[in-house]
C-alpha cells in the first residue's frame, strides 16, 4: 500500500489563532473515497461519465467561456452524479435533478460526493439522477477564480478579509474597507488570462442549459439553496420555457442581489438571534446552560461579555491549537449559530456560560469546529483535490461581477454599512464580504440582471423559513410575485424554534413530502400551507435521534414525536437530521 505524506496547517491570522499538525504519513487507501484526480479527466462537448468517489460518477463538460463569442476560449464545468436506481430506459426514470448548494462559491461536487447525495436521493425518490457541479470559476471547474499566487499567500490573507467584526474597534470599518481594496486590486492584477469577467450568474445559468442538453433533455429540474435561488431565478427569467421543475429554497431577493444591496437580506436576522434568549428562557436552567429568568438578563450578560472581550481577549491553549478568544471570534460564532441554531445554540449556551467565568476554551473549540477548514497542503500528491479556499474567491468573482458597481470611496462604504446596521446588529459580520468589491475591476455590466418576471413552463415551488437570518420569508414572497403560478411553502414550528438558513437545516416531514410530491408528480402545495418541524433547539435530555452523529453535533427529536412516526418516516427524519448536521461542513455564510 502506497504511503502519502500529508501536512495540515491552519493559519488564521485574525484573532491570533494557530493550529498546526506536523506532516504525517497516512495510508492512501483511506483516501480513495475522498479523492479523485480531476486533472486527469478530459473535458468534452458530451458528458462522458467516469467512476470517481464511492458510488459516484464524474465528468467535465466543455462550454463557451464567453457566450457572445462561443468559438473562442472555452470553460470546463466539473460535474458529479449519483445515478438513479431506475434504469434510464425504464418508463419510471425521471431524469436528472440539478442541485446548487449556494454561495456563491460553494462546491456542488463536494455537496453530492458524500452522504448528502444519498440523503437527497432518499428525499426526492429513486427514479432521479442527483447531479451537481462546481460553477464556472469555482473549485474544480476551470478557469478558476484565483487572486493569490500561492496557497500560503491565500491562507494568510483571506481570513483577515472574512473574520473581523466591524464593531471590534474604532478603526475596524476603515480596516475592512482597506482590506477589500487590496482584494479587488489583486483580483484585477492577477486576472492573467482575462477570464475573470466571464464568471457571473448569467453565464452559469447558460452553463446549466448546456448541462441539461448534454443529458439529452429539453427542460431543467432544479433545487437551489440560498445563492442558488438567484441562479434559479435567473435561469427561469432567461429561459422560462425550459422549466420542468424548479425549487428555490432560502430565497434571496434577486433584484437586491444584482443591485449590490444586502439591506433586505438581514430583515429577520435580529429576530433569529433574539430567539436564542427567548428559547433559553423557555427551556429553563436544566436545558440551557446560559439560563436567566428573562431575555433582558441574558442580553445584558452577553453585552457584559462583549465589553470584557473588547478590553481583554482570553488566551486559550488547547491540545492541538492555541489562540485568542476576542470580540470578533464571538461575533463570528454567533453569526454562524443563527444559520443553524438547532445544532449550535445548545453548544453556544455553555460556551457563553464559560466565557462569563473567564474561560474561552469552549467558544474557541466551537469556532474551530464550524469556522474555516484547516489549510491542507498535500505535500507529495500532485493529484490532490483543489483547495477549499478557491471557493471563497469564487464568492467575490460572482457577486462583484453581478452587482452594480460598488462605490470605491471609504465614505460611501461607511454610509452603506450604517444603513445595513440600522436593519440588523449582525451587519458587522456580513459587510466585510461586500468590501471585497470596492476596488473591483471596472468590467462592463452587460450581464443579465432582471427583470425577474416570467410565465414559466411549469410553476416554481418556493420555500422559505419564518425567520431566516439572511434570506427572509419576505424575499420568497417578493420573488414569487414575478413568477406566474408559483407557490410559497413556509416552514415553521411552535415558538421561536425556526431560525435557520434554508429548509434543509432542520428536519420537517411536511416540507419534504411536499417537495417530493412536487418533483415526482408535479403537485404544488396549496397556497398558505405552513409546515412544522420535528426537532427542538434546547431538547429534553431524553430526546433522541437514530443516526449516530458526533455528540456535539446531534440534532435531537423528542421521543414522543418519534413514537408517532412510521418506520419509514423515522428513517426519513433520521436522514434529514443527518443532512442538517453534516451540511455545516460545506455551507458557510453566503
Amino acid at each position: 500500500m502506497i504511503q502519502t505524506a500529508v501536512c495540515s496547517i491552519l493559519l488564521l491570522v485574525w484573532a491570533g489563532v494557530v493550529q498546526v499538525s506536523e506532516c504525517a504519513t497516512r495510508s492512501s487507501g483511506s483516501e480513495d473515497k475522498v479523492r479523485f484526480a480531476w486533472n486527469k479527466l478530459l473535458s468534452s462537448d458530451e458528458l462522458s461519465w467516469t467512476k470517481c468517489y464511492e458510488n459516484r460518477e464524474c465528468a467535465k463538460l466543455k462550454v463557451p467561456l464567453d457566450y457572445a463569442n462561443p468559438e473562442k476560449a472555452s470553460a470546463s464545468i466539473a460535474l458529479i452524479r449519483l445515478r438513479s436506481k431506475v434504469s434510464p430506459h425504464s418508463s419510471a426514470y425521471r431524469g436528472p435533478i440539478l442541485i446548487n448548494p449556494g454561495g456563491p462559491g460553494v462546491s456542488g461536487v463536494d455537496f453530492i460526493r458524500g452522504a448528502y447525495g444519498d440523503i437527497l436521493a432518499l428525499i426526492l425518490g429513486p427514479n432521479f439522477d442527483i447531479v451537481s457541479f462546481d460553477p464556472r470559476g469555482i473549485r474544480r471547474s476551470t478557469p478558476v477564480a484565483s487572486f493569490f499566487d500561492t496557497a500560503a499567500e491565500r491562507a494568510l490573507w483571506l481570513p483577515s478579509i472574512r473574520k473581523y467584526s466591524l464593531n471590534a474597534s474604532a478603526n475596524a470599518v476603515a480596516a475592512a474597507w482597506a482590506r477589500g481594496t487590496i482584494l479587488g486590486q489583486l483580483a484585477g492584477e492577477r486576472d492573467y488570462d482575462g477570464s475573470l469577467r466571464f464568471i457571473n450568474t448569467e453565464n452559469t445559468a447558460r452553463d446549466m442549459l448546456q448541462i441539461v442538453e448534454a443529458h439529452g433533455r429539453e427542460k431543467l429540474s432544479y433545487w437551489g439553496f440560498s445563492y442558488g435561488t438567484v441562479l434559479g431565478a435567473t435561469f427561469a427569467a432567461m429561459f422560462p420555457d425550459k422549466i420542468e421543475r424548479m425549487v428555490i429554497d432560502g430565497v434571496v431577493n434577486s433584484n437586491s442581489f444584482y443591485a449590490g444591496d444586502w439591506t433586505d437580506s438581514l430583515l429577520d436576522a435580529d429576530t433569529a438571534w433574539q430567539s436564542f434568549a427567548e428559547d433559553c428562557v423557555a427551556a429553563g436552567p436544566s436545558r440551557c446552560a446560559f439560563y436567566a429568568p428573562t431575555t433582558a438578563e441574558i442580553s445584558s450578560s452577553i453585552q457584559a461579555i462583549y465589553t470584557r472581550l473588547r478590553q481583554r481577549p482570553i488566551p486559550v491553549r488547547g491540545k492541538t491549537s492555541y489562540g485568542l478568544v476576542d470580540f470578533s471570534m464571538l461575533r463570528e460564532v454567533i453569526f454562524l449559530a443563527v444559520y443553524a441554531p438547532y445544532i449550535i445554540f445548545p453548544q453556544l449556551a455553555p460556551a457563553l456560560a464559560s466565557l462569563a467565568e473567564g474561560d474561552g476554551t469552549a467558544l474557541f473549540e466551537l469556532d474551530a469546529r464550524y469556522g474555516l477548514h484547516p489549510f491542507e497542503c498535500n505535500c507529495d500528491n500532485e493529484d490532490a483535490e483543489p483547495p477549499d479556499e478557491l471557493s471563497q474567491e469564487g464568492f467575490w468573482a460572482v457577486f462583484c461581477n453581478d452587482a452594480e458597481r460598488i462605490p470605491a470611496g471609504y465614505d460611501e462604504f461607511f454610509k452603506d454599512y450604517q444603513g445595513i446596521l440600522a436593519v440588523s446588529e449582525l451587519a458587522d459580520m456580513i459587510e466585510p464580504l461586500r468590501a471585497g468589491c470596492v476596488a473591483w475591476p471596472d468590467y462592463p455590466k452587460t450581464n443579465f440582471r432582471g427583470p425577474f418576471v416570467a410565465n414559466t413552463s411549469f410553476p416554481l415551488l418556493i420555500l422559505g423559513n419564518t425567520a431566516d437570518p439572511v434570506t427572509p420569508l419576505a424575499s420568497a414572497k417578493k420573488m414569487s410575485e414575478g413568477f406566474a403560478g408559483s407557490v410559497v411553502l413556509t416552514q415553521n414550528c411552535v415558538g421561536y424554534y425556526l431560525q435557520q438558513h434554508t429548509t434543509i437545516s432542520v428536519p420537517s416531514l411536511c416540507t419534504h413530502k411536499h417537495l417530493r410530491a412536487y418533483f415526482q408528480d408535479g403537485k404544488l402545495p396549496e397556497p398558505g400551507i405552513v409546515c412544522e418541524v420535528e426537532a427542538e433547539v434546547f431538547p429534553l435530555p431524553d430526546s433522541e435521534l437514530d443516526h449516530r452523529g458526533s455528540a456535539q453535533r446531534v440534532m435531537r427529536v423528542p421521543k414522543a414525536r418519534l413514537a408517532q412516526l412510521s418506520a419509514e418516516d423515522r428513517q426519513l427524519v433520521d436522514r434529514l437530521s443527518e443532512l442538517a448536521t453534516s451540511v455545516l461542513d460545506l455551507m458557510h455564510p453566503l
